[in-house]
Parts: structure tokens; C-alpha cells; sequence
């Protein structure tokens, strides 16, 4: 089983992932970011929702959110926050190399750096084809990253972060000559111990806009942050928005195939 497939991870670690100034964080940044700002009734696509961290927020301010995740019992909590905030939330259970909507989304989102779970590069690639099929023509997509040039100034040393009921160690590995890393965590409660890893590609600036090129998407920037500010030595995420082209009616690499 590939290590985003076990629900056990999602569910056992949910308190470090998904901590509750996580949750204060993207109320904030939903409230007061020109980049998350939508009108009332704009269609949003949230590809990795989790337990709807972004996505109940979002409904809160009026769009019409569709969130996509793997965990079912993810889903199930997105279901209850937006239950509990007084929103009304669609939400799938895909896999997002599968998942596509065509033309029916104003803007997609992925959080937390849910993007680059697959060993397979080309998969990677497939998650931003079919976004740019699931977005309608002049539609945004938001890409949230802890990028390779932020990873290489955590990478190093074990981290120790205090969760609810105990203590995460974590431990980096960098794999492939920087291409993909190795997490492994151990989260401590009292006299018990989880041990579980997860690898995923790590991108820099440069490589994530070569990607989003090769596909068809235009407009694409890189900021250090939600409140847009410059992606430079003191950013401390990489933001990354790009467009489908308001005249494309079909991603680059379905022409260049002859699709």
C-alpha cells in the first residue's frame, strides 16, 4: 500500500498534520489573502481537503466548494466541520491522478504541499493536466509548497514538536540527489510509540513553473507567502499560482499527442 492509501496514517497523525493553529491559520488566510479571495458563488475545487482545513472556510465566504480526498475518514471530518460552521460542502472520495471535472472550476487549490505524492514523476505531472482540464478557461489554480530551497534550510537535524498528549520526532532524508525525500515520524504518548514515513518529490520555484509550462498554464508566479509576499531567502512557504489561458481549450500535452 502506498503510504497516502492508509487511513491510519491520516487518522494517527491527524493531530500534528491538522493542529488546531492550523486551522486558525487558514481562517486567516482565507479572510485576508488577496490570493484565497473569492465572491460569493465562485466554484472551488480543494485537491487534498483533509478534513476541509481550507475548504469550510472558503464555503464560509460563499464559494461553492468541492473537496477531493483519498481518506474516507478525512472526508468524514470535513463533513462534520462543515456541519458544525453551517456549510454545505461537496465532497469526493478520488484519487487525484484520476480525478477531473472539466471546465467546471474558478479556481483549484492544493494546501500543506499535497502535491508530489508519487513516485512516478510523470503522475505528478498528471495531478496539473487534469486540474488544468477540471478549471473553466481563465481559471486559477493555488499551489501551496514546502519547496526544495525551504527544505534544504529544515532538512538536517531531528525536529521535536509537541502535539496534543505527547511528542513528534521527526526525521529528514534526502533521497535521489535532491529529487524526493524521506520523512519518518515518531509520535510519543506516554508509554506508546507510532512509527510511520512518507516520500515525496520535492520541487524548487524553477522546476514547479517548468511543469505548469509544459502543461499550458500562463500567468504563473511564485510568492513567499499568502499575503503575496516575494519568493526569496526569507520566504517561509512557496506559493504558486498559474492560469489556464482564457482561449485554450485543450492542455498543451494533449495537443503535442495528437488528443
Amino acid at each position: 500500500m502506498e503510504w497516502f492509501a492508509d487511513d491510519g496514517f491520516w487518522v494517527d497523525f491527524a493531530g500534528a498534520l491538522f493542529a488546531p493553529h492550523r486551522q486558525q491559520e487558514a481562517r486567516n488566510w482565507v479572510a485576508t489573502s488577496p490570493l484565497l479571495e473569492v465572491a460569493a458563488g465562485t466554484r472551488v475545487l480543494d485537491l487534498g481537503c483533509g478534513p476541509g482545513t481550507y475548504a469550510v472556510p472558503l464555503a464560509a465566504r460563499g464559494a461553492r466548494v468541492t473537496g477531493v480526498d483519498l481518506s474516507a475518514t478525512m472526508l468524514d471530518r470535513a463533513d462534520l466541520a462543515g456541519e458544525q460552521a453551517g456549510v454545505t460542502l461537496r465532497l469526493v472520495r478520488a484519487d487525484m491522478r484520476e480525478f477531473v471535472e472539466r471546465d467546471s472550476y474558478d479556481l483549484i487549490i492544493s494546501m500543506y504541499t499535497s502535491f508530489g505524492y508519487f513516485t512516478d514523476p510523470a503522475q505528478n505531472q498528471l495531478v496539473l493536466r487534469n486540474a488544468w482540464q477540471s478549471l473553466v478557461p481563465g481559471g486559477r489554480l493555488l499551489l501551496d509548497l514546502f519547496s526544495k530551497e525551504i527544505f534544504a534550510r529544515w532538512a538536517g537535524t531531528p525536529k521535536v514538536v509537541e502535539v496534543s498528549g505527547g511528542h513528534l520526532v521527526m526525521r529528514d532524508t534526502i533521497l535521489d540527489d535532491w529529487t524526493r525525500f524521506r520523512s519518518d515520524w515518531t509520535l510519543i504518548r506516554g508509554d506508546t510509540a507510532r512509527h510511520a514515513y512518507f516520500e515525496q518529490f520535492v520541487y524548487s520555484a524553477a522546476e514547479i513553473r517548468t511543469m505548469l509550462d509544459t502543461v499550458g498554464f500562463t500567468g504563473i508566479t511564485c510568492f513567499g507567502g499568502f499575503a503575496g509576499e516575494p519568493y526569496d531567502n526569507h520566504a517561509q512557504r512557496l506559493i504558486v499560482q498559474a492560469s489556464r489561458p482564457a482561449q485554450a481549450s485543450r492542455p498543451r500535452q494533449a495537443e503535442e499527442a495528437g488528443a
